[in-house]
């Protein structure tokens, strides 16, 4: 088995044993992976018009409105009406959402921690050493989206 496959296969895995790991820790609600990402780009920005989250998301926008709808119904985004325009509207992580990302964030890491202090010093050494190729991977792929 080549490179890719075996890292094809091991990142599905690994991404929802963090988040199975975390969600138990914690007692978090079962949010969807699209939801913590959507969550994390407002996060970041403070507010953003849909179309802009679409963008940083690179999903279609009416991705965007389904999550959006869904997560509003929820109390995790809020919408806001433009002071300029009242067609248009910017989108927020509430309050709770914010709180849910925090803990999410930490304790996602401390059980990483955990889980990587378990593991022979040489494996944590190539882990680490392994991040800035993970990194530039991710930038490769996300080029190819473009």
């Amino acid at each position: 088995m080549d490179t890719a496959t075996e890292l094809g296969r091991l990142i599905g895995p690994l991404r929802r044993a963090v988040l199975l790991r975390t969600r138990r820790a914690e007692d978090l609600p079962d949010l969807p992976e699209a939801q913590i990402e959507l969550l994390r780009v407002l996060s970041d920005a403070g507010t953003l018009a849909p179309g802009e989250v679409a963008t940083r998301l690179r999903v279609a926008p009416s991705t965007v409105s389904n999550l959006v709808r869904a997560m509003t119904a929820s109390g995790l985004v809020e919408r806001k009406p433009s002071s300029t325009d009242l067609r248009t509207v910017s989108l927020a992580a509430s309050p709770h959402a914010l709180d849910l990302l925090s803990r999410y964030d930490r304790v996602s890491t401390e059980g990483l921690r955990h889980a990587l202090t378990a593991l022979a010093p040489e494996s944590q050494q190539v882990i680490e050493e392994a991040l800035p190729a993970l990194t530039e991977l991710l930038g490769a792929l996300e080029d190819q989206r473009d």
